[in-house]
């Protein structure tokens, strides 16, 4: 089974995975960066009212297979209480 390492990257710390997953293809490699994104959204909302959060996806290796980006934005639209 082939082995991938999600590297996470929040704009304040990047965190290299050195150990891998052992997933079944490059799609189960993606679906994996995409819950990485939504657990580091949840755990660590932006200081302000933006932040960048990456997921990138290497294979065995080295190469950089898959790069997944999402970006968190907040607008007030009434003075904060």
């Amino acid at each position: 089974m082939p082995r991938y390492f999600i590297d996470t990257d929040d704009e304040v710390l990047l965190v290299r995975d050195e150990d891998g997953h052992d997933l079944h293809s490059l799609k189960a490699a993606r679906d994996a960066a995409h819950i990485a994104l939504a657990d580091m959204a949840q755990q660590k909302m932006p200081d302000g009212e933006s932040r960048t959060f990456q997921a990138s996806v290497r294979d065995e290796s080295g190469t950089l297979v898959y790069v997944a980006n999402l970006k968190l934005t907040g607008e007030w639209k009434v003075a904060p209480l």
